[in-house]
């Protein structure tokens, strides 16, 4: 019920959005009354087609549900744009009109209607596309060298892999997934770390699609931790399977990494939010560590949101690898993640314990990446000097 009454009140926003946009932009586009109303019919198709890309996944019926969310949430990514800009170009518009206001005449305030009113979808359309090819190429690697005072020499140049958010649902199929895998294993780290959110549907669904992750190799291993998303899709039956694809599960545990004469502790904790779905799974760092030997000095954390980080640093965590964010993923939403997490993307520092935190390896919903590309982090461990 309660996820109903939401649902509904998300759809009213949404239609209260569409008529917000329709009113301050169709009146003054330089166009025709046939072109004009069919803006107005597309305005009513997106009201309907984005909160049928949100349900799709639950239409068993394939390729139908697939295609439904495909068309659902480029609909979503559209106008995500096209209200943003819409925002922006009443701003510039109240500017102006100020302007003219106290200088009259010093404005064709009727030109910049027009042309604004038709710049705005046009620019929404662009941003759109350059968003689809940012998301579906295979992400980028990114090398992050992480000081570390008194790191043992064995452990010079330790090479993690991080790979988080893939998300593979609807949009993002095995295809995908088997990219990413022989990006990782191109790099031949030394040890695999996936932040979470891997999955975006059941295990019947995504069952095929996900199995390229058995392909993931690592020297060390390759370890997992549970992302929010997991909760959403039925957590135990994805870690069943992810066992049985050969990945290390880790439920606020640890396991010992010896490394050319160095040892490591390699500590994971459940999601966040785990406690909200399953009391057994409520995340703690401090259990994760708990009987670690006290002598070994490198002691790194997966936790898929940064916000573990506090507890993590009241831990002894020299490092913590998260994801979540997706660094915003495509403005203006970067800014908003601050609301929530302490960190958005890159490497930081906290009370003695660095975080860094994966702008994710797929995306969400819109199949749109802007400003916030997709990664594969190359996490490398190198002497430090002291703070």
């Amino acid at each position: 019920m309660r996820r109903s009454s939401f649902l509904v009140r998300l759809i009213l926003i949404g239609i209260l959005l569409h008529i917000y946009v329709g009113f301050r932009l169709i009146p003054d586009m330089p166009v025709g009354m046939t072109v004009r109303t069919l803006a107005g019919l597309w305005l009513v198709l997106s009201v309907l087609l984005i909160p049928l890309g949100m349900l799709a996944r639950t239409i068993k019926q394939q390729p139908l549900g697939d295609r439904l969310a495909w068309v659902g949430l480029l609909a979503m990514g559209f106008f995500s744009s096209l209200l943003v800009l819409t925002f922006a170009r009443d701003l510039v518009l109240a500017s102006l009109m100020t302007v003219d206001a106290i200088w009259s005449g010093t404005i064709a305030l009727a030109r910049w209607r027009t042309g604004t009113a038709a710049a705005v979808p046009l620019l929404a359309i662009l941003s759109t596309l350059v968003g689809l090819f940012n998301a579906r190429r295979r992400a980028r690697v990114v090398t992050i060298d992480v000081p570390i005072e008194d790191l043992p020499a064995a452990l010079d140049g330790f090479t993690i892999v991080q790979i988080s958010d893939i998300h593979v649902g609807p949009t993002i199929k095995r295809r995908y997934v088997d990219a990413i895998v022989d990006a990782v294993n191109h790099l031949k780290p030394d040890l695999i770390a996936v932040t979470g959110d891997v999955v975006d549907g059941t295990v019947p669904q995504l069952t095929h699609h996900t199995q390229p992750l058995s392909r993931l190799s690592a020297r060390h291993g390759a370890f997992l931790v549970t992302g929010n998303h997991e909760y959403y899709a039925g957590a135990n039956a994805w870690i069943d399977e992810f066992r049985r694809l050969g990945l290390n599960v880790l439920l606020n545990e640890h396991v010992i990494v010896e490394h050319d004469g160095a040892r490591a502790v390699i500590a994971g904790v459940t999601d966040y939010s785990a406690g909200h779905h399953d009391p057994l799974h409520r995340s703690d760092p401090m259990a994760a560590i708990a009987g670690a030997p006290g002598d070994v000095l490198i002691k790194v954390l997966l936790a898929h949101q940064p916000r573990s980080a506090e507890a993590a640093a009241a831990a002894g965590f020299t490092l913590q690898l998260s994801g979540h964010t997706h660094g915003g993923q495509f403005f203006p939403w970067n800014f908003f993640v601050r609301i929530q997490q302490p960190f958005t993307a890159g490497l930081a520092r906290l009370n003695g314990l660095w975080v860094y935190t994966s702008r994710g390896t797929g995306y969400w919903g819109p199949p749109k990446r802007l400003g916030a590309p997709s990664e594969i982090t190359r996490v490398r461990l190198v002497p430090g000097v002291p703070d």
